[in-house]
């Protein structure tokens, strides 16, 4: 891509400013348009290198200033390359202490579920956007390749899912408002049910197999749909006590206990 030279901006009334600022501030805005803020040096890296295609990089002043965000910058091929007037960069950057370069970049066009869904994972109605992030980063580590999220689960294209993800996003292939039946009829393999009333623990079952992993509302669990199911539900073992873990929290156990048992496989192969 041929890198169009830098245009300062210093007016709050820029097109380009208002764009922003209705992307950073509303959520029917980033649904509507399907543009996402990408806030920080390590998000636009990641979607630089994964080759995603950006419509805009944007830097402030200052951050110009600095050579590593300077050197990102200058290497960030995009459709619209700006600077940014101090006052107005903070004034977009929903961090406390701006990073000094945003990005925008499409959200990439829905696709339709695969007939067959081997390892992923299915977000039910998890609503916020820390958990939903974190559980994206996990899969992401965990080499699951594939997340899906029910409508009800919090956007996965927000800045703050965006942020906790860490640059998960642009490894994963995600489907959102997926419904469950036909989540739940693609499965190639188990489903697993995360459910604090199920009667065996998640270190009691094989997880060498394809498996569509569920996780649910971070107060209601898993919705009607998932609990009249016949799918096997697991959960973990608590101290005496304690009730609930944070779904994230779940997650990541979960999903590295599937780890460990494959790599065990391999191992003694």
């Amino acid at each position: 891509m041929l890198m169009p030279a830098p245009v300062l901006i210093s007016s709050r009334d820029n097109p380009f400013v208002r764009e922003l600022r209705a992307l950073t501030a509303s959520a029917s805005a980033r649904r509507q348009s399907q543009v996402a803020l990408l806030d920080g040096a390590h998000l636009v890296s990641a979607a630089a290198l994964a080759g995603a295609v950006l419509d805009s990089v944007a830097v402030s002043e200052a951050g110009l200033a600095r050579a590593e965000v300077r050197a990102l910058f200058d290497s960030t091929a995009a459709a619209r390359r700006l600077v940014l007037a101090d006052r107005i960069f903070e004034q977009l950057s929903p961090l406390a202490s701006p990073s000094g370069i945003l990005a925008t970049v499409r959200v990439p066009a829905a696709q339709p579920l695969p007939a067959q869904l081997g390892d992923a994972v299915l977000l039910d109605a998890v609503q916020d956007t820390g958990n939903a992030g974190t559980i994206l980063r996990t899969c992401a580590a965990a080499g699951i390749g594939r997340v899906l999220g029910t409508v009800g689960t919090a956007f996965f294209w927000s800045p703050k899912v965006l942020r906790a993800a860490m640059g998960a996003h642009f490894g994963l292939m995600l489907h959102e408002s997926v419904e469950v039946g036909a989540a739940l009829a693609a499965a190639r393999g188990q489903v697993l049910v995360a459910r604090g009333d199920a009667q065996e623990t998640v270190f009691d079952i094989d997880l060498t197999g394809p498996t569509l992993w569920v996780f649910g509302n971070e107060g209601s669990g898993v919705g009607r749909a998932v609990r009249e199911s016949s799918h096997r539900g697991v959960r973990l073992p608590m101290a005496a006590g304690v009730e609930s873990l944070n779904v994230a929290a779940a997650a990541a156990i979960c999903l590295y206990e599937q780890v460990r048992q494959r790599q065990g496989v391999r191992q003694g192969a």
